[in-house]
C-alpha cells in the first residue's frame, strides 16, 4: 500500500486525505494548528462557479458544486452544506457587465435567472425593497454556502474511522526530507520525521513553508478577506446575497456573516482587528440598511483571512517538477472545488491516471 502524508487539514487537505484513504492508501494528515484552523475556517465559503474564467476553471468549480451535492448519498446527511442559491444586484455602471456575465453563464449551462421584486420578497422577506431600488436582481439557484470546519471534520473523521487514516494536529511541517531528487518524508517543528511514498501539500497560503528549498516554492499572490460577524439578529436571511451595500450570508444561530470587497482593499495581512474598528462598524451599518429589522446592532467578531491564490489566480494541482513523490494542491475557491479535486488527486496518486480536467492547472507552468 502507498504511504502518503497530507500536509494541512483544511477543506482541501481533508478532501484529499479522505479520498486517498478510501482508495487504499495509508494516510497521515499533519496539521500545524487544528482542523480547519487556517483559511478554511475564516472564509465567506460561497459555493459557486461565478465569474471564474477560463472555461476549464469554471468547469472545475461546477464539478465541485456537484460533488458537494453528491456527498448526501455517500454520507446520508450533509449538515455542512447549505443551498438556497444566491441573489445579486449591482449599481448602474455595472449592470451591462452583469447581463453579459449571466448570458455567458447560461451559454455554459449554468443556472442563472432574473427575479421580480415580488419573487425576491418571497425569497428574502426581511430585505428592505428601498435598498434595491430599480436594480435588476439575478438569482443563481444552484449556489450556496458551506460550514468549512464542519465539512473538514466530517471528511477527516470518515478517513480515520472508515479507512484508518491518522490525523495529527499541532504538527507544523518545516521541511521536506530528500533522497536525491525524491521526497521521502517530512520533518515537523519539534524534529519528528515522518516517512512516506508521496507527500501531498495542501497547506494553502503556507504551502511554501513546508520546504526550505526555494526552488520548490510556488509563486503565490495571496489577498486579504475581511469578515464581520453579527450577534444573533432578527433577520431571516436564507441564502447568500451580494448587493450594492454589502455581501451577506447566514452563519448559524441567527448570526450574519458580512463581507465587502472595497473594505478588503484597504487592509493588510497584519492589520490588527477588533469588533470596534471603523471598518467593522461600517459593514454592520451597511447591513442595517439592507435588513432594518436587525436594529442597532454592533459587530460581535471580526476575522482577516489570507486567501491562498497561485500567482496567475488559477489552481495549482499536480506533481512538482524536479522532484518525485511531491504533489501540491493549492487553489482559490477551495471551498467550492475541494470534494471534486480530492477525488482527482487520489485518482492520480493511487490510480496512476492523468486527469485531463487538471491539464491546464499543473504546477509545472511556474517552473519552466
Amino acid at each position: 500500500m502507498i504511504k502518503t502524508i497530507v500536509i494541512g487539514a483544511g477543506v482541501m487537505g481533508a478532501s484529499v486525505a479522505y479520498r486517498l484513504a478510501q482508495a487504499g492508501a495509508v494516510v497521515t494528515v499533519l496539521e500545524a494548528t487544528r482542523i480547519g484552523g487556517g483559511t478554511s475556517g475564516i472564509s465567506f465559503a460561497w459555493t459557486n462557479a461565478h465569474k471564474k474564467p477560463p472555461k476549464p476553471y469554471h468547469d472545475l468549480n461546477v464539478a465541485g458544486m456537484k460533488a458537494h451535492a453528491a456527498l448526501a448519498g455517500e454520507f446520508g446527511a450533509t449538515p455542512w452544506r447549505h443551498g438556497g442559491g444566491s441573489l445579486e444586484w449591482v449599481a448602474e455602471p455595472d449592470r451591462a457587465a452583469q447581463r453579459e456575465n449571466i448570458e455567458q453563464l447560461r451559454s455554459w449551462g449554468y443556472a442563472a435567472e432574473w427575479v421580480t421584486p415580488p419573487q425576491l420578497q418571497e425569497l428574502e422577506p426581511d430585505i428592505d425593497p428601498a435598498a434595491i431600488g430599480d436594480a435588476p436582481v439575478a438569482f443563481f439557484p444552484e449556489e450556496g454556502w458551506l460550514d468549512p470546519v464542519v465539512y473538514a471534520h466530517a471528511m477527516l473523521s470518515a478517513a480515520r474511522v472508515r479507512h484508518g487514516a491518522k490525523v495529527i494536529c499541532g504538527a507544523r511541517v518545516v521541511d521536506l526530507i530528500m533522497t536525491g531528487d525524491r521526497v521521502t518524508g517530512v520533518r515537523v517543528a519539534d524534529g519528528t520525521r515522518y516517512e512516506a511514498d508521496t507527500i501531498v501539500n495542501c497547506a494553502g497560503r503556507w504551502t511554501n513553508e513546508a520546504t526550505r528549498d526555494a526552488g520548490l516554492h510556488l509563486p503565490l499572490a495571496p489577498t486579504v478577506g475581511f469578515l464581520v460577524f453579527t450577534p444573533p439578529v432578527a433577520a431571516n436571511l436564507s441564502r447568500v446575497v451580494r448587493t450594492t451595500l454589502i455581501n451577506a450570508r447566514p452563519d448559524g444561530a441567527g448570526r450574519l456573516m458580512l463581507h465587502w470587497n472595497p473594505t478588503d482593499e484597504g487592509l493588510a495581512f497584519n492589520t490588527p482587528v477588533s469588533p470596534s474598528m471603523p471598518q467593522a462598524r461600517d459593514l454592520v451599518q451597511r447591513a442595517r440598511q439592507l435588513f432594518p429589522s436587525i436594529g442597532k446592532v454592533e459587530p460581535e467578531a471580526v476575522r482577516i483571512a489570507v486567501r491562498p491564490i497561485p500567482a496567475d489566480h488559477l489552481s495549482a494541482i499536480g506533481p512538482v517538477p524536479r522532484t518525485s513523490g511531491y504533489y501540491v494542491a493549492i487553489t482559490h475557491s477551495g471551498v467550492t472545488m475541494s470534494p471534486f479535486l480530492g477525488a482527482l488527486v487520489a485518482d492520480e496518486i493511487i490510480g496512476g491516471r492523468q486527469r485531463t480536467e487538471l491539464a491546464d492547472f499543473r504546477p509545472a507552468r511556474f517552473f519552466n
